[in-house]
């Protein structure tokens, strides 16, 4: 069967209310581990990892930092004094992407006004004009100003403009929520701010964790050195895209969502001296570490026709581009048959950021991982436990050779918690 035509609805598995884990539990080490391994499904403590991972071996891991992305707004009340607080029908306005300054860095120390793509709650209320917020930081009370510019897809493109010369990370501290899952049915509380970030996380951008990594401690980490596992980290921008429900009846239909990464060289480095085999931690990991190997090829694509310029989002891999089987024609990249090594392309990517003098890649994945999907650095993967009909049960799938059955059905009958606050697995095909 053709990928695009495989069927949604054969990924669907009862999932009760009561298995999603609405908290995380006391203990991140404390959760259980199912060990999925050559077909035969074992269950553990998640601090046992390392003893089942082989020494020597590379772990990667995202150390992208939840920010928090979720802000709500009023419309003035032209007749309330100016000093009181800000009336008028409550929209929320939910962080998606940066659109100016577009990188995500350079965006979060702006110290006057910047632009996002964003959701926008409540919308049919906000038809015109700008909204108005406040925050205090040092006990004094700002205000930023919020103005829909042109939609951008199902977004919009939203410029705020603030007052105090502070930067837009400073004023998200102060004014915005994180943004825990949706099915979690609750509000943010103030544990989350701790337990909804991995204890590695340090590159702010995403508007969800990755939360296969929410289970190490430090004392896991210290564990995974003593038995030889070397670490690397890469960062990928989860963005709300990874609660998009597929929605199609065949998953050809669906759009998958644009991903933003940054790679260092040395990683990549790394990678090539461990003969482009890696553990993955956490399907965000699984995506990125995959897509090097199409950026690859598309780096070593570019020189060869004389048309690679350095910049990064020429390398962007788009949805389909691993399940095509022809080539570049008038400027389309797809896939030859023949296609080369994982180190070969790797060795490509790096020769692309020396040639060009970049220590890190820069780029964009709109990669889907299904059943076909043929693994090319990903070895082994810790991943939680997913949505029924979701795209990230459709990549598990592909990892386990469609054992994913047997996995689940195991973590149902041997009580896992499920979803982002849930239980993890180690999955060895």
């Amino acid at each position: 069967m053709d990928t695009k035509e495989i069927q949604i609805k054969d990924f669907n598995y009862p999932l009760p209310d009561e298995r999603i884990a609405k908290f995380p539990l006391p203990e991140r080490d404390s959760s259980k581990l199912l060990v999925y391994k050559s077909g035969e499904v074992s269950d553990d403590v998640f601090r046992s990892l390392p003893r089942y991972l082989p020494q020597g071996a590379l772990m990667v891991f995202n150390n992208t930092k939840v920010i928090r992305a979720r802000l709500h707004f009023r419309k003035n009340n032209p007749s309330v004094n100016a000093q009181s607080p800000i009336q008028g029908a409550l929209i929320e306005i939910f962080l998606l992407e940066p659109a100016f300054p577009v990188e995500y860095q350079e965006n979060f120390i702006t110290t006057s006004d910047c632009s996002w793509y964003c959701l926008v709650g409540n919308s049919k209320k906000w038809k015109e004009g700008q909204l108005y917020g406040q925050f205090q930081i040092g006990g004094t009370s700002y205000t930023i100003s919020a103005e829909r510019v042109a939609p951008h897809g199902t977004s919009f493109e939203v410029h705020f403009r603030w007052q105090g010369n502070f930067a837009f990370s400073e004023v998200l501290e102060a004014l915005g929520e994180l943004p825990i899952p949706p099915y979690l049915n609750r509000k943010t509380e103030e544990s989350d701010l701790r337990t909804y970030q991995t204890v590695y996380s340090k590159i702010k951008g995403s508007v969800a964790a990755p939360t296969a990594g929410l289970h190490f401690t430090e004392r896991v980490l210290a564990d995974l050195d003593k038995h030889g596992i070397e670490r690397e980290e890469l960062t990928l921008h989860v963005g709300a895209g990874t609660f998009k429900p597929v929605k199609s009846e065949e998953i050809g239909a669906h759009e998958m969502h644009t991903e933003h990464i940054a790679v260092r060289l040395q990683t990549i480095e790394k990678l090539i001296a461990h003969e482009g085999k890696a553990i993955a931690v956490g399907t965000t990991s699984v995506r990125t570490l995959e897509s090097l190997y199409y950026m690859g090829i598309k780096a070593q694509q570019l020189m060869d026709a004389g048309k690679d310029t350095g910049d990064a989002e020429e390398l962007h891999v788009e949805q389909w581009m691993p399940y095509e089987q022809s080539s570049m024609d008038n400027g389309q990249w797809t896939m030859d048959n023949a296609r080369c090594s994982t180190v070969e392309a790797l060795k490509s990517l790096r020769d692309y950021l020396c040639r060009h003098k970049l220590d890190v890649l820069h780029s964009s994945t709109q990669i889907i991982i299904a059943p076909g999907y043929k693994f090319h650095i990903v070895q082994m993967m810790v991943t939680n436990f997913h949505q029924p009909q979701s795209t990230l049960l459709l990549l598990v799938s592909a990892f386990v050779h469609g054992d994913w059955h047997k996995i689940y059905d195991y973590a149902l009958a041997h009580d896992f918690r499920f979803l982002s606050y849930g239980d993890s697995s180690l999955l060895i095909p």
